[in-house]
């Protein structure tokens, strides 16, 4: 294990022994600068396992929108990007303190080269965490990568799948009774797409639809600071029926992946079959721009969206969300699920929409 000697912005680390080190420079691990921006995305854009909620844009948006601090580290070797760590300090007078990788998505932790810039990154998050007294550190991994940590792995799933680029081998891939729901959707001729939306348009059918679900909604202000950092990686679509827009979607392109991410509906979009044709018309737009993987996101084991994406012939897979306890006696469990929240989500749904509405960013700047 490499012996580390750190101040408040750089730890460098020195391996105690030829074999624990590359045959390279030293590395160090330091808090991101503006002009590390280009190099960590390059160092994203080459990495397996990376995913789109690594861009370094991330916590830069959520310090914008929220005001909770971005505290993103860079790990160096030899002039070269060896690793990068997104990181938010969150602090919720209700939920309590935590910094978190990625905050307010569903992905993110330690992306490196390497073992060594690996325990190097999670190393300098501890002493962030421990510096500001968090509750604990928390890592959104896919698989679990660090050793000594608390892990959590019967929450969520993610939902990952081919897009053929054929329409016919797409319809197949889908199972026969949502692939019938599909072709509905597809001969509607009411049902009219718009992949460049209007921001304010697809915000009310979001922030409608998630008070309808009993969840504060995030303020607009997020989806135009993502809109400029990620520009055309991130496409608004709406679908409109005969009486006007009813389902919205915001999703984000990365590499060769399509990931739908904010989705809200009217309950009109039901019985047009708007909600299934959203996803269809969006594996289209996708393949045509090139991309070969659909990720449906992650979704919560025993919720209605979990059952939703098994409809579509996806399998689950188990995201390993890794803890390091600080002031925490356990890991924390903010979720809908949790029966403690549940008079909250039943109250929400029962709001004023109005009054959701100006509540709701409120609420959601604390659920990182």
């Amino acid at each position: 294990m490499a012996e580390a000697a750190r101040d408040a912005d750089v730890i460098a680390f020195t391996p105690k022994s030829a074999s624990d080190a590359p045959a390279t420079a030293p590395l160090l691990v330091r808090s991101v600068e503006p002009r590390d921006k280009l190099a960590w995305d390059r160092f994203v854009d080459a990495a397996p396992g990376a995913v789109f909620f690594h861009r370094a844009a991330w916590p830069g948006v959520i310090e914008r929108t929220y005001g909770h601090k971005d505290c993103s580290l860079i790990a160096m070797r030899g002039g070269e990007v060896a690793g990068v760590l997104p990181l938010n300090l969150v602090k919720s007078p209700i939920f309590g303190k935590s910094l978190i990788s990625t905050a307010f998505t569903v992905g993110g932790g330690v992306l490196a080269a390497d073992a060594q810039a690996r325990e190097a990154l999670a190393a300098a998050a501890v002493d962030i965490g421990e510096k500001n007294q968090v509750d604990c550190v928390e890592m959104r991994f896919v698989d679990a990568a660090l050793d000594g940590w608390v892990t959590k792995k019967d929450v969520y799933a993610g939902f990952r799948k081919q897009i053929p680029a054929d329409e016919d081998e797409n319809l197949k891939m889908i199972p026969r009774k949502k692939r019938a729901d599909v072709r509905k959707g597809i001969k509607n001729q009411a049902l009219a797409v718009d992949a460049d939306a209007d921001i304010d348009v697809f915000y009310a059918l979001y922030a409608e639809s998630v008070r309808n679900l009993g969840t504060p909604v995030f303020p607009v202000s997020l989806i135009r600071n993502l809109k400029d950092a990620f520009g055309d990686d991130m496409e608004l679509s709406v679908i409109s029926g005969p009486d006007g827009p009813v389902v919205g979607l915001a999703s984000f392109f990365f590499k060769d992946e399509v990931l739908p991410y904010y989705g809200g509906a009217q309950p009109a979009a039901r019985a047009l079959h708007a909600y299934d044709y959203q996803y269809w018309s969006l594996m289209r737009r996708a393949a045509a721009r090139g991309a070969t993987v659909f990720d449906f996101g992650r979704s919560k084991y025993g919720a209605g969206a979990f059952d939703y994406k098994t409809y579509w012939g996806f399998e689950p897979e188990p995201l390993h969300y890794q803890y390091k306890l600080i002031r925490a006696k356990a890991a924390p469990d903010v979720n809908p699920m949790n029966p403690k929240y549940r008079l909250m989500v039943n109250v929400w749904r029962r709001l004023p929409l109005a009054l959701a509405n100006r509540l709701g960013p409120i609420v959601a700047s604390q659920l990182g």
